[in-house]
This record gives C-alpha cells, structure tokens and sequence, in this order.
C-alpha cells in the first residue's frame, strides 16, 4: 500500500521535537528538509555526524527518511547566487545517504531574478533549456558518484514544467541517477485545469516509469488574479507558497484535483509508494492526513 509522510520542515521546532510531534500524528515516513531550530546546517556546516544523527533520530521514532528536499533555483540568472544554491544542493546530495536516503528533489527553477515561482520569457527558449540542461547533467553526475538519484520536480512555470519538456530532459539525460517527483498539481494552468481528468490521464502515460516519490497538495482556478500567494508560517518559501496568477495550491482535500483518479493511477505503477503531504499549515496536518487516509481506503491504495 502507498505509505504516507509529510515534510519535516512544516514543524518549525528543535530535531527531536519535530520528529516526535510527526510521529504523534501517525506518519510512518518524511520527506526531510535538512533544517532544524536546534542545528547549524548551513552550506560549510553540514557534516557526516550531524547528518547520521537526523537519520537516526527518525529512525528511532519509526520515521524513515524517504526522500531529501534539494530545493532551490538551478538557473538563478545570478551567477553568485546560482554558484551559491549548486554548492548547498551538492552538499545535501553528497551527505544524502548519511541523511537516509538516495533521493535528493528539487525543481528546475527560473531564469527570474527576483522570486524562483514566477515564469520568465527565458524559460521556454532554446538557450534557456540548454543551460537548464547542462547544470543538470552536471548534477546527476555528481549524484552518480555519491550512489544518489536525483529527482526533478516539474513546475509549469520553472524551465521544465510541461510534460513534454519533462520528457525532453529524460530523453537527453538518460541515466538511471535522475528520477521524477510526481506532483500532478504542478502541471495545471488556465487552459487545462477544467481537463482534470485527461490531464491526469495524459501526465501518468507519458511519465508514470520515471516516478520515485509522490507529493499531496491540491490545485484550483482562483476568482481572479492573486499575483504570488504566500501563507504566513514559519517555513522556507518552497512551503509557505500557496499560488501564482490564476492558479492556487492549497493543501490536500481543499482543491480541484480528482484524487480517487490520482491515487488509482499512481497505485497501479507504484503500490508502495511514499506519498509526502505539503502546502498546510501545522494546525491543518491531522485534516489533511485523514482526508489522505480516506481517499486511500476509498481507492484500496
């Protein structure tokens, strides 16, 4: 049966704190985010023992890490601060199996200097791609030597946020060190969100064998233009994002998404897959979770 986790990083508390309160609310798995109020793990400060002890304190409570969070801006058009976000990702992937997992994720970013979630004329240009490209060859190279996978997230409006392009960069990078995160609310826009169904039909065709861990949030049509929606909790950008433009992205159970559909589907392939909840709040985590659970019950994944 799918497993169900949620990110560490929507417990805004000490190592041992947040993998007990996670553990409390009935998870058996996490996507983990190398952050914790009580651990230096800047860039230069991660190191083999800090990374060992997280992945033991999770395991002591029950929780593997089933995948680590890389996130950040691959083609920042800041050289300094692409240079910057590279060096913290390859840290993370270097010491991933002393965190407790072989999956490093993180989405393909923006060539738009001032917030990684809006879209940039760049992004869908030949020079664009390329340069998105060849860092990420570069990435699953370096994920290859230290025994990683490293997993693309789409998002519609990062370079590669289509499933065409998402198959475009599997066909160019063909290695058994770059996997897919499934997040189906990541490919909607205005003109194929009233198509849920197809959409969904037509994501899980082309791209289902790539797929190594699944995500939970949902996905609406707003009444009108919200520019960049954040919601106001302690967590990184990445978890506090809520929507752009006409497109929202609220936590599980409050969208449009067909997730009897969703579950089915991502089931047939990948029986035990981990299922990792997102956009929410910590007050929301036991609604989303039992909304999750019955779905899951409901479809017999």
């Amino acid at each position: 049966m799918i497993q169900v986790g949620i990110f560490t990083g929507y417990f805004p508390y000490g190592l041992e704190e947040t993998a007990l309160r996670i553990r409390e609310l009935g998870f058996n798995t996490v996507q983990l985010d190398v952050t914790f109020k009580d651990l230096d793990l800047s860039t230069e400060n991660i190191s083999q023992d800090k990374c060992r002890k997280i992945r033991d304190t999770f395991r002591k409570h029950d929780l593997p890490v089933c995948c680590i969070s890389g996130y950040t801006n691959l083609v920042h058009p800041d050289p300094a601060k692409r240079k910057a976000n590279l060096a913290h990702l390859k840290q993370i992937i270097r010491f991933a199996r002393d965190l407790g997992s072989p999956y490093v994720i993180s989405e393909t970013g923006t060539f738009d200097p001032d917030s990684d979630w809006v879209h940039h004329p760049k992004n869908k240009t030949e020079e664009g791609y390329a340069d998105c490209r060849e860092v990420i060859q570069d990435i699953v190279g370096f994920a290859r030597e230290h025994g990683v996978t490293f997993l693309v997230e789409t998002y519609v409006n990062n370079v590669i946020g289509s499933v065409e392009e998402t198959l475009r960069l599997f066909a160019d990078i063909n290695s058994p060190n770059l996997g897919l995160l499934m997040d189906p609310t990541n490919y909607f826009e205005e003109h194929n969100i009233g198509q849920m169904d197809k959409t969904l039909g037509q994501i899980f065709n082309a791209l289902s064998d790539k797929i190594k861990i699944a995500h939970a949030k949902d996905v609406k049509l707003a009444d009108s233009h919200q520019g960049i929606q954040f919601a106001d909790i302690d967590a990184d950008e990445a978890h506090a994002l809520r929507g752009v433009g006409m497109i929202e992205l609220p936590a599980p159970g409050l969208g449009a998404l067909n997730y009897d559909l969703y579950l089915d589907r991502l089931g047939r392939d990948h029986p035990n897959i981990p299922i990792i909840i997102e956009h929410l709040a910590e007050s929301d985590v036991p609604r989303a979770k039992s909304f999750l659970d019955g779905k899951l019950l409901a479809t017999g994944r």
